[in-house]
């Protein structure tokens, strides 16, 4: 309660025309809005909507009010920008090494090379499994079990139902382990990532 007690009270003081509380929903807010719109889209464009959603909050600062949580509100601005991101015709190819390889996961030192390459394996499954669902299951999975939103604020935040949401996280999650088991060499862990 503490946090969105300082979000709402840091946007307040925004609107008013403190821009160091701004500054400081930014630093709060951007990195987790780049990791859920990195599910969405590529990096760079990722990048991109996190600017534009805290330049739609700039604009619509002396419009805000605190009827949700802030996180709510942002997420819903960067879902949109996302969906609109992806119906644009020239959407664009996802980012490839110039050797042809997707970026690998870093590993603790000193690791085992079968454990290196088996975490590989798991991790490449498990995207790969997430990147195929449909975009409001992962949207609504991703805010839910990874940025741990309530199922009506991830409601508010996709503009639908709680009990739509509770399909969706339950379709993602269903298809996710279809997807871990059905891929043959999945284990335990990469099951254990679907519920």
């Amino acid at each position: 309660m503490q946090d969105r007690d300082d979000d709402v009270r840091l946007m307040l003081a925004f609107a008013a025309g403190d821009e160091a509380a701004f500054a400081a929903l930014f630093e709060r807010w951007s990195r987790p809005l780049l990791r859920y719109l990195e599910r969405t889209v590529d990096a760079a464009t990722a990048e991109e909507l996190v600017q534009e959603a805290f330049v739609r909050v700039h604009r619509a600062r002396e419009q805000y009010r605190p009827e949700a949580r802030f996180s709510t509100w942002l997420y819903r601005i960067a879902t949109h920008l996302a969906w609109n991101e992806l119906r644009r015709p020239r959407r664009r190819a996802p980012h490839v090494r110039v050797d042809g390889e997707a970026a690998a996961p870093i590993a603790a030192p000193g690791a085992p090379v079968d454990e290196v390459v088996h975490a590989r394996r798991v991790s490449a499954e498990v995207e790969s499994a997430l990147a195929a669902l449909p975009e409001r299951q992962r949207a609504a999975l991703w805010l839910a079990a990874v940025e741990g939103l309530s199922y009506a604020e991830v409601a508010a935040a996709l503009a639908t139902s709680e009990v739509a949401v509770k399909a969706l996280v339950h379709r993602a999650r269903s298809a996710l382990a279809d997807a871990l088991a059905g891929s043959g060499g999945a284990d335990d862990a990469a099951l254990e990532v679907a519920r």
